[in-house]
């Protein structure tokens, strides 16, 4: 009996998978010193010993699903492998979700099996040190800023293997830790506006967590398409929310949202209680866009929409270039170096903006 279109698609998956390990990485060490686009010598670009056997870097790794954030730790982990259309990158900044030692990807590969210990944080910006087999679009020592992939080692290490695709160039001016805020919470907000929601000029959103590193971007981008932005928050993010373009501001923990009246979109990114009285406030028609929860309720003849951020690596490149134009502001909220990592990845530790890791010296 002949194998079923998903058990085929499964095997398929596999054997690309195993393809790709296998293939020998397409190692390019340059006579000179890889350099930047300043043009100036990269001296830490290569490891001096990445093609020993022995080789090893810094990296923030969990072995152990229950033990949480206590179970972040610095240790010593092999150098990363590049497999086919993979580049290795040695990370400057690094940027990481709170709840993603919560995500499925963090503790199994695709195939569902174990893979720890594992390096957890999904953004980051550094230098090409290495490409993998038929890697094309990227050369050693550019800079780059982009997301790894969910169900592979992360961000929070000296160096990452990266598939090239999810990768954009980074301009001299731009600095690491600015960058490693924008992959996620960029893309997430272009997507959950743009390409879910379909926001036009002249339209009410309403925004919560709009002093965040999705909000605060949404808020941006939204306001330049000409639309009304009601962002939402707690008190301390008042003057964040309003000096961002939001029109209106209000205290999740003291007002009404009904005083907010009806609006054409919600996007969430709290979920519970917030997105069904949210829902409630959406105008016939409208649309509720969350990356928390896949939603419960839905507006009255509207649309209520689940996405997962996907890599863009055209996108990328707009963004960045809306950033050094000034049209685009990420928040940083607090640069950290790698061995305190546990610390920021603490819930009680809030402010605006994205905190960020920083692995190494521009």
């Amino acid at each position: 009996m002949s194998a079923s279109p998903g058990r085929r698609a499964e095997e398929s998956a596999r054997d690309h998978e195993r393809h790709r390990e296998l293939r020998p990485a397409r190692t390019l060490l340059p006579r000179l010193p890889a350099r930047d686009d300043c043009g100036a010598p990269d001296s830490h670009s290569i490891p001096t010993n990445l093609l020993g056997k022995d080789s090893s870097m810094r990296a923030i790794t969990v072995r152990d699903r229950d033990a949480g954030i206590s179970g972040l730790t610095l240790t010593d982990m092999p150098y990363p492998h590049a497999a086919e259309n993979d580049v290795i990158v040695r990370v400057h900044a690094a940027g990481f979700t709170p709840g993603e030692l919560e995500w499925p990807g963090t503790w199994s590969d695709r195939a569902g099996r174990d893979r720890t210990p594992s390096i957890p944080g999904h953004e980051l910006s550094g230098v090409v040190v290495e490409l993998g087999y038929g890697t094309t679009g990227l050369t050693v020592g550019q800079r780059v800023f982009g997301l790894t992939d969910w169900a592979r080692n992360g961000s929070l290490a000296e160096y990452t293997a990266v598939e090239a695709r999810n990768l954009a160039p980074l301009a001299a001016d731009i600095d690491h830790t600015v960058a490693a805020a924008l992959p996620i919470s960029g893309l997430t907000a272009w997507q959950g506006l743009f390409d879910h929601a379909h926001l036009t000029t002249g339209q009410t959103i309403l925004i919560h967590g709009a002093a965040g590193g999705v909000g605060s971007i949404a808020v941006q981008l939204a306001r330049e398409v000409g639309a009304r932005v009601i962002g939402t928050g707690r008190a301390d993010d008042r003057d964040v929310a309003l000096g961002l373009g939001a029109q209106t501001f209000l205290d999740l923990d003291a007002d009404d949202l009904r005083q907010v009246g009806e609006v054409d979109l919600v996007f969430d990114v709290i979920g519970g209680d917030i997105l069904v009285r949210s829902t409630e406030l959406v105008r016939p028609g409208g649309t509720v866009v969350t990356i928390a929860t896949p939603p419960t309720v839905q507006p009255r003849d509207g649309r209520a929409v689940f996405f997962v951020v996907e890599p863009d690596r055209a996108r990328l490149a707009d963004l960045a270039q809306r950033l050094r134009t000034g049209r685009l502001k990420p928040i940083v909220g607090a640069v950290r170096p790698l061995d305190e990592t546990a610390s920021a990845f603490a819930r009680h530790r809030r402010m605006p903006g994205k905190t960020i890791i920083q692995v190494a010296d521009e």
